[in-house]
């Protein structure tokens, strides 16, 4: 079975015109790739009614405009002993801007953190944590995340159970 070819390294994205939209058959290939990636080019094409040759093109084309990132595989936590799923809210104390720099550079490095977001409003930060378990989050919050110069307050919520875990944007 024939698998999407790795995604080059993208260039970034150009500035100078607007993003191009995408057409019906671009929205109907992405919905086909977020719901498994691993189909074949081939029977890809054939739902789309497209040549291999001109679905490899269209894939190329999305690829070179950033509109496909890169393609990965979604593992289960649970599988691979990282149950405790948390949320962390960061405020940092001051808001210099060396202060607003450091904290994303410190955090990109966490294997633990999954996802980090710059906020508006009362906290600063929004991070997506995953350890396998309560002692594991002590030891995260404490040891690495606390460390880091330049934070005033952490709030974590523990997740009790996911309700909708999804990749797929709406397309």
């Amino acid at each position: 079975m024939k698998q999407p070819r790795a995604a080059r390294p993208k260039a970034p994205p150009r500035v100078d015109h607007p993003v191009r939209p995408l057409d019906e058959l671009d929205r109907q290939l992405l919905a086909h790739l977020q719901h498994d990636a691993r189909i074949t080019s081939v029977e890809l094409a054939r739902r789309l009614h497209l040549s291999s040759a001109g679905l490899q093109k269209r894939v190329r084309k999305l690829e070179d405009r950033g509109v496909i990132e890169r393609y990965a595989t979604v593992l289960s936590r649970s599988a691979v002993g990282l149950d405790l799923l948390c949320f962390v809210q960061v405020s940092l104390a001051h808001h210099q801007p060396n202060s607003v720099k450091r904290f994303p550079d410190r955090v990109r490095i966490l294997p633990q953190v999954l996802e980090c977001h710059y906020l508006t409003g009362e906290v600063d930060y929004l991070l997506k944590v995953v350890v396998a378990s309560h002692q594991e989050l002590e030891r995260f919050l404490f040891e690495k995340l606390m460390k880091i110069a330049g934070i005033d307050r952490i709030r974590t919520s523990i997740v009790l159970k996911e309700i909708k875990t999804s990749t797929a944007l709406p397309l």
